[in-house]
């Protein structure tokens, strides 16, 4: 809910009292308007909300938060192992619709992408189509680094796998 005095600054709110039976209403087309179009898009019908097992050795995790704001963001990779693409791709995130929006653009461009792309993906590029304001870059640089964090960790349990075989071998074994 807005406050009483952004209520009073946005016109919401006349001498104290609400502008009629639908001001909830006006309130959410007012504070719409300090989105642009995408960000609503996305924050209304985020694509890729989910995850997937994060043990599986195909699938890349990356967590990462802004203490600042309070937004944490997962983003999750799901990589084919003969070719090297992202396949799919996954998100959970709690913050603001800009926040979520960035995770929503996100895992819609690493799809189909090779490793070595995606990590070339810049938060100023996602904030760039997202048209944030300055005062939300901090949104998309979560969505960068979460990028990261998830190719960090498919390498890493891609190398501990090619490190130990033998686990690999006892644990599908142990699955059937």
């Amino acid at each position: 809910m807005l406050s009483f005095a952004s209520k009073r600054i946005l016109g919401i709110v006349s001498h104290g009292a609400t502008s009629g039976p639908s001001s909830p209403f006006l309130a959410a087309q007012v504070a719409a308007r300090f989105y642009h179009e995408r960000v609503v898009d996305h924050y209304d019908n985020p694509r890729n909300v989910g995850s997937f097992d994060k043990n599986d050795p195909t699938v890349g995790t990356g967590l990462v938060g802004a203490p600042a704001c309070g937004d944490v963001m997962k983003l999750q990779i799901k990589v084919d192992e003969e070719t090297g693409k992202v396949v799919d791709a996954r998100f959970k995130t709690f913050g603001c619709g800009s926040a979520i929006a960035s995770s929503s653009v996100a895992t819609e461009w690493v799809k189909g992408k090779q490793m070595d792309e995606i990590v070339t993906i810049k938060n100023t590029e996602i904030a760039k189509h997202l048209s944030l304001p300055p005062v939300k870059l901090h949104c998309s640089m979560l969505a960068e680094d979460a990028i990261k964090a998830a190719v960090k960790d498919y390498e890493a349990k891609r190398a501990k796998s090619a490190s130990n075989p033998e686990a690999v071998t006892l644990e599908k074994a142990a699955e059937a």
